[in-house]
Formats: C-alpha cells, structure tokens, sequence
C-alpha cells in the first residue's frame, strides 16, 4: 500500500534541505558548467562530430544527463548518511510502507536533480541551440523520467552500504563508468564493441539519447528511436523501484 502522506514528508525534508544547503546547489550546477566550458570548449577545437552539430552542442544533453545523474546519486545516497546517524532505522521502524518510503525517497531525487537539470537547460541559448517551447517540455519530461530512474538505482545501491566511506567505492565503479559509457562525451556506436556492449546495459546511455533527440534537431547524433529510450527508462525504473522496495521490506 502506498503512502501519499509518508511520501510528501519524505520529499519535503529532502526539498528543504536541498533549498537550505547554498553549497549544494551552487557546487551541482558549477561541476556541469565547468565541463560544458572547459572540456566542451577545449576538445571542440580538436574534435567535431561530423553530424550537423558542433561539439559543444554534441555534448550539451549529456551535461544535462551528468546533472541528473549525480545530483539523484548524491540524493540517494543520503541513505547511508541517514543509517549512520540512526535516522533510517526511526524511519524503517515507523509502521508505514516500506515501498512509501522508497518511492517518497526516489521522487525526492527526482525533484532535485530535475530542478537543477532545468538550470542547466536554460543555457541553451548561449549554445546556439534553438528550442520551443514544446522541445523544453519534452526535455523536463525526459528528465524527470531519467531521473526518477536514476534515483531508484541509487537506492538499489545505498541498501548495500552501511557506512559513507563506501561513498568512494561508488563514485570510481559505478558513477564515473555510468557516466562515460552513456555516450554523453562521443556517440555510443563509435565505441570498440566490447564498450558498446557495456553501454546499451546502462540506463543513462538511453536517457542521454532521448535528451538529445529532444534538444539537438540532427537525427544524425541519436543512437537509438525516442520509443527505445523511453521504453527502456521506464523498464528500468519499474524494475529499480520494485527491487528498492524488496531490499527494504527485508530490512524489517
């Protein structure tokens, strides 16, 4: 049974925390401009996609998938840092749902990262990239499917940690790959096939290309059909929010 008032507690808690942490804020946003200018300004001198975009337009959805992916990492994360300070067992010994507590946990991930990828967004014109209003709809509506996906796993993940340390672990073998192999950097069908492989397993990859079928008009630069991507994200999520909610109730 779902829980609309549990779920609303847990997004508003992570919400105020979110508005009240400045640093948060301003380090998530700083971390994906500093890539578009740095990297995308620096190798769009040595590298061009060939595809009807230059390379800082190339890689502009997969900044925005970068925002989504670590900000609803970091937001799920914050699992670990609530089972150290004792905070999730008071949660986890409350009478309510334990898929309550997940989904109000995933959609508070969600609500972040899409507030902080919406920022990003808004760059688009200094890019040269001309979107409607219909296109940056379509954009929000990716994102907060690719981010509730996201924040699902993260979850997935923080049920196997018990101490923040860990958080290294994650960061160096799961996000960092996650984010290399989705083909936010160079399209995902010029990867050796072992990479290409690997890359069709990650649900980023496909988040990615549905962003930049919605924000770049060359047909040239996607790597699967919008219908794929979006098949695939909510596949992924169902199974990520289902697995989240099992790994919980075993926590009784």
């Amino acid at each position: 049974m779902i829980e609309v008032s549990v779920i609303y507690v847990l997004v508003a808690r992570e919400f105020k925390k979110f508005v009240r942490e400045k640093s948060r804020l301003i380090s998530t946003i700083a971390r994906p401009v500093i890539w578009l200018v740095l990297v995308g300004g620096g190798m769009s001198r040595f590298v061009s996609p060939g595809m009807g975009v230059d390379y800082m337009q190339f890689i502009f959805p997969g900044i925005i998938g970068m925002t989504i992916l670590f900000s609803s990492i970091f937001s799920s994360i914050s699992i670990i840092w609530d089972k150290e300070f004792g905070l999730m067992k008071e949660i986890l010994a409350a009478p309510v749902s334990r898929f309550s507590i997940v989904i109000g946990k995933a959609l508070s991930g969600t609500l972040v990262s899409v507030i902080q990828a919406a920022i990003i967004l808004m760059l688009f014109p200094f890019l040269g990239i001309k979107l409607g209003i219909t296109a940056i709809l379509s954009t929000l509506c990716i994102a907060v499917l690719l981010a509730f996906c996201i924040s699902s796993l993260g979850i997935v993940i923080a049920s196997f940690y018990e101490s923040f340390e860990s958080f290294s672990v994650i960061m160096n073998f799961i996000v960092m790959p996650m984010f290399f192999l989705s083909g936010a950097m160079y399209p995902v069908n010029k990867l050796p096939d072992i990479l290409k492989t690997v890359s069709r397993l990650n649900p980023l990859t496909y988040g990615i290309d549905a962003l930049k079928h919605s924000v770049l008009e060359s047909g040239e630069v996607v790597d699967f059909s919008m219908a794929t991507d979006i098949g695939v994200l909510v596949v992924a999520a169902v199974v990520f929010i289902i697995s989240a909610g099992l790994l919980f109730e075993r926590k009784k």
